[in-house]
């Protein structure tokens, strides 16, 4: 035990947590939730640290199950995995396909644990892919009394539901059992069009490739549009040519740039459309865990919303209007992506296929009135914000953008009666202010 100062990845959050806890083990999981319990602590689980909100922040309790990583057991007749929850992405991408196996779909960072991923929602893009919670065909959960719980769809439908996409308020995730596909490859082919193109054809590009998404930069005329398919081909290294595009230009130049903006926020402008002219164009053919993600070695801050899928351009119009009212100080890119409805109760794609649309702000530049002005645009079209993202909205507003609410607080209450999984941030999402009346309220 220790008492240290925690900061999430882009430094937006910071806690000093008094106490630090690394298990090892489910016993050690099961001691630990017992012992706040017994002690009337509060605790929260952080994996990577990778949320731009509070939510993985303790000022009490913080856990940390880096200790807990790597497979537990693999069929690869049935093609399912069970792995430890602490488990990092680029880690578990290696680890299966040592046995010939592969997510289906993943996110463009790969830092992450696969507990924390899941538990946020995260996603990446193709229409025909839901987020990384819809791979998940079984749960191992440590409730808030303490209890081992093996939950599925077969087993327990609505606890199994309302675990996909949990914001770590149902109990630990020690261990997660994954769908998988066999190991593939993907083609990755990166070029430039003009926005005005892109909008005119990116419905058909997004239903035409296996994993479709584009990036605009403000102020610029090009974006920059990825696509990845499968291929047969073999996988080829370019180490030189990738060093050059993904290290030199992507992050150290990048990052040049930013610290400019940072500096004389004027220069903006001309930053974004000097990017726009930059970025890396060509093909890649390998193996898609080594696809997927790129590096991110520039720390930024985030909102990401989840639409409706038919309203991608409308509200891109409406940013582009907006970004030509006033002259935002941002030269980074927005990422628009796209995902498949699903049925998980807290998931931002609950009900409707999605267009996703993420919007950053270089750390240490002010993004509240950028954000503000674009969140406004996201709510009038129907947008949920990503749980891993920034946002503004409290338990009113969320209670109303979710049918499954009231049924997700229900289970919440059965598996954390004491309301132990909760910290502040938290307790405004759901609209608690004190976990222990919480605990006390009838359930109907």
């Amino acid at each position: 035990m220790t008492q240290s100062m925690w900061s999430n990845w882009s430094g937006s959050v910071q806690a000093r947590p008094q106490i630090v806890l690394n298990p090892a083990s489910i016993d050690d999981v099961v001691k630990l939730v017992q012992m706040c319990r017994q002690e009337g602590r509060r605790l929260r689980v952080v994996g990577s640290g990778h949320s731009f909100t509070p939510i993985a922040a303790s000022e009490d309790c913080l856990v940390s199950l880096d200790h807990m990583q790597g497979l537990v057991h693999v069929d690869t007749q049935s093609r399912t995995a069970k792995v430890w929850a602490g488990t990092k992405l680029k880690l578990l991408g290696e680890l299966l396909f040592q046995h010939g196996l592969a997510q289906e779909n993943l996110g463009d960072i790969d830092v992450q644990s696969i507990a924390g991923a899941i538990s946020t929602g995260t996603h990446g893009t193709g229409r025909t892919f839901g987020n990384i919670s819809t791979q998940v065909v079984g749960f191992t959960v440590v409730t808030g009394t303490g209890e081992v719980m093996e939950c599925t769809a077969e087993s327990d439908l609505k606890r199994f539901k309302a675990l996909q996409v949990s914001l770590g308020t149902l109990g630990i995730i020690v261990q997660i059992t994954l769908r998988l596909e066999p190991a593939y490859r993907l083609e990755y082919v990166s070029r430039r069009v003009t926005l005005d193109e892109c909008l005119q054809q990116q419905a058909q590009w997004a239903e035409a490739n296996r994993h479709f998404e584009f990036y605009w930069f403000p102020y610029a005329l090009p974006c920059q549009i990825k696509t990845m398919n499968l291929t047969q081909d073999e996988p080829k290294d370019h180490p030189v040519k990738d060093y050059i595009n993904e290290v030199l230009v992507e992050n150290t130049l990048f990052g040049w740039v930013s610290e400019l903006c940072r500096k004389v926020p004027q220069t903006s402008t001309l930053v974004s459309r000097f990017s726009a002219s930059q970025v890396p164009l060509g093909r890649k053919v390998h193996h898609s865990h080594k696809l997927f993600a790129t590096q991110r070695l520039v720390r930024f801050n985030e909102m990401e919303y989840n639409l409706p899928a038919e309203a991608m351009n409308a509200v891109i119009e409406e940013m582009r209007i907006e970004l030509s009212r006033k002259p935002y100080r941002v030269h980074f890119p927005v990422e628009c992506r796209y995902a498949k409805g699903d049925d998980i109760w807290l998931s931002p794609a609950y009900g409707r296929d999605s267009a996703y649309i993420a919007i950053h702000m270089y750390r240490g530049m002010p993004h509240a009135e950028y954000f503000n002005a674009m969140e406004r645009i996201f709510l009038r079209y129907g947008g949920r914000p990503h749980w891993g993202k920034m946002h503004s909205l409290e338990a009113a507003q969320l209670q109303e953008m979710y049918p499954m609410w009231e049924s997700f607080q229900q289970v919440r209450h059965e598996l954390d009666p004491d309301g132990i999984f909760l910290n502040d941030y938290v307790g405004k999402l759901f609209g608690i202010t004190n976990p222990r009346a919480d605990a006390n309220r009838e359930i109907v």
